[in-house]
């Protein structure tokens, strides 16, 4: 197997290059281009999923193709979208916590 060159990252790169001019104004992501997927390039958005969801919207993403699941025995929700943007498979991922459930007294129900 050869040693990767920058320019086998050329499609993620190209992509990076073309959503940095074009939606300049949404939240900065994570970016992540790596040598072992070097066809991807990834988006990734931590502490809530407002990032995600705004990139998802700008870049016409169907809300039906996220994927949903919770990890961290429960505490972290994470959304995650495979798309291709400018020759590129783009992936975008969120993660969130998941609020604590409060716990409720027996007895301290609405009385009708």
């Amino acid at each position: 197997m050869r040693a990767r060159t920058l320019a086998d990252l050329s499609a993620p790169l190209l992509a990076l290059r073309l959503l940095a001019s074009d939606f300049s104004h949404l939240p900065a992501p994570r970016v992540g281009v790596s040598t072992l997927y070097p066809e991807r390039l990834e988006l990734t958005f931590h502490d809530d999923f407002a990032g995600f969801e705004a990139w998802r919207e700008a870049l016409n993403i169907a809300p039906k193709s996220v994927v949903h699941h919770v990890q961290c025995d429960g505490r972290t929700a994470v959304l995650n979208v495979h798309a291709t943007f400018a020759g590129a498979d783009l992936e975008l991922t969120g993660y969130a916590k998941v609020p604590a459930v409060q716990p409720v007294l027996a007895g301290s129900g609405a009385v009708s």
